[in-house]
């Protein structure tokens, strides 16, 4: 038999040219290029470009590909209808799933398996995500849903949506790096997910909900909401050090720290970090940025464990005005870009994702009729 790799650690399952980890160095790369690279000089718009067309795109595609993007932001009315009538008490992550699922019937690309086809539903389900995320934010506050403004990016638009007003070039700036570092991950969970069902050639619809079913576990998504529901919890540098042995002492997890690929400092986080610092300054509450860099501190020195890309995002959302809540779905609409990447590179050299499992049960049993039975 060959070797058995619980949760498949370490296994390779197919070539693929989109994301490139290295855990012991603590690299992370799109298409040939760095993560740092891509943070300092690109947009969310030109990532998710790459990730899809495999190169940076010229000057003339950006501008008719953002125009693209624009023209496919609107969400159908039934889909807001349908926002309208869920029950406001149910996790955010189960609205998301349902109403993506739903999109499904209102597409007119939806039962096409065509490359051509599979394209247009990739950016039309990129181009919506934001715009679910956002119209639910509001919704369920009983607020009215804003539509999309074309002349802004993806990133404003967001913000814009979410909170109503259009966001200085500052804060846009920082959430469109923060879309572009959870753009993709390789074979994460939710991406191999997709990737499963994508390989039984169902739609790109049914692939995109089957990762986000898997995002909502708790082992994948989230963590950064827990990571800043444990900063409002100590409130103050001068608790980290009591509150922190305090869930060590426990045997509980802190969260934001530790990665199953990463053996160092997690790229995102090196990003992460600076993008807090400069928006907790900004808004006049660094006290987040303290707490986070004494508790990132202490975990190092006691644990030697990194924070993850979970850590700082918690804080630098958070003062966009980014309910706690939709964190998860923030991670969402930025992953669609690497999900939609990943489904179509599965098509293009599709095989059906099926593992093998070692049978640990009992043998050689014979069958006793009902009667007889003990």
């Amino acid at each position: 038999m060959p070797e058995v790799k619980i949760g498949l650690q370490d296994v390779v399952i197919p070539t693929s040219e989109i994301c490139a980890i290295d855990g012991e160095r603590g690299t992370l790369v799109y298409r040939g290029y760095d993560i740092h690279d891509l943070a300092e000089h690109s947009t969310f718009e030109e990532v998710l470009y790459l990730l899809w067309h495999g190169r940076l795109p010229r000057a003339e595609e950006l501008g008719d590909f953002e125009d693209q993007l624009a023209a496919n932001r609107s969400v159908p009315p039934e889909i807001l209808d349908l926002l309208e009538r869920f029950p406001p008490s149910q996790p955010p992550m189960d609205i998301l799933r349902t109403a993506v699922s739903a999109l499904s019937l209102y597409d007119s690309d939806a039962h096409d398996m065509s490359p051509e086809a599979n394209a247009r539903k990739a950016l039309r389900l990129t181009a919506q995500m934001s715009t679910l995320v956002a119209a639910y934010g509001r919704i369920r506050q009983g607020k009215q849903s804003l539509a999309p403004v074309p002349k802004l990016s993806h990133a404003a638009n967001f913000l814009y949506m979410l909170n109503g007003r259009t966001p200085d070039a500052a804060s846009a700036r920082w959430f469109d790096i923060a879309l572009i570092l959870h753009a993709d991950h390789s074979f994460n969970s939710s991406t191999f997910a997709a990737r499963v069902t994508a390989s039984t050639l169902s739609d790109l619809h049914s692939a995109i909900t089957s990762a986000i079913g898997t995002l909502k576990g708790p082992l994948h998504g989230g963590a950064n909401e827990q990571v800043m529901k444990m900063l409002l919890e100590v409130q103050s540098p001068d608790r980290v050090d009591d509150y922190i042995h305090s869930l060590l002492g426990q045997k509980k997890k802190v969260m934001g720290f530790g990665h199953r690929v990463y053996r160092t400092d997690d790229p995102r986080a090196t990003e992460l970090r600076r993008m807090s610092e400069a928006l907790c300054a900004r808004a006049g509450q660094t006290r987040w940025f303290e707490i986070s860099r004494k508790i990132e501190a202490l975990m190092i020195r006691e644990k030697n464990l990194n924070a993850n890309v979970d850590f700082y995002s918690a804080s630098a959302y958070y003062v966009l005005g980014i309910p706690l809540d939709l964190y998860p779905l923030i991670f969402a609409l930025s992953r669609i870009s690497g999900w939609t990447a990943h489904v179509l590179e599965q098509y293009a050299h599709n095989k059906l994702i099926r593992p093998l499992a070692e049978y640990t049960g009992p043998e050689n049993l014979k069958y006793v009729p009902i009667e007889a039975r003990g």
